[in-house]
């Protein structure tokens, strides 16, 4: 579960900086719209995860672990996502980081 998270972020990472050095928008927006498989995957290792310290208290303290690697896996997605919006602004010149992705479309059409 934690393995199948991080070869998305890494995927992710991987695929912004090919569209960094390229600037190439729609390779960022490609990249931009695969954080929410992100978080999804992440939200399900967070229930399942909850699922297991309810049924054996003991294994809290290990599982609390396990779930802050997972949040700073899922953060490398949101920072991925901070890369796509400068890619747009430079290659754009329009600001985008406080709009919603059906804006950021909207916008870039």
């Amino acid at each position: 579960m934690l393995e199948a998270l991080g070869r998305k972020a890494a995927k992710m990472l991987h695929d912004v900086l090919d569209a960094f050095a390229r600037m190439d928008v729609d390779a960022a927006m490609k990249v931009y719209r695969s954080d929410d498989d992100l978080d999804k995957e992440y939200e399900a290792i967070l229930r399942q995860l909850m699922t297991y310290m309810m049924e054996d208290p003991r294994s809290i303290p290990n599982v609390l672990k396990v779930m802050w690697s997972a949040r700073s896996i899922e953060r490398v997605g949101d920072r991925c996502q901070n890369i796509c919006e400068y890619i747009i602004y430079f290659v754009k010149g329009k600001d985008v980081r406080h709009t919603n992705q059906e804006e950021m479309e909207k916008l870039l059409k």
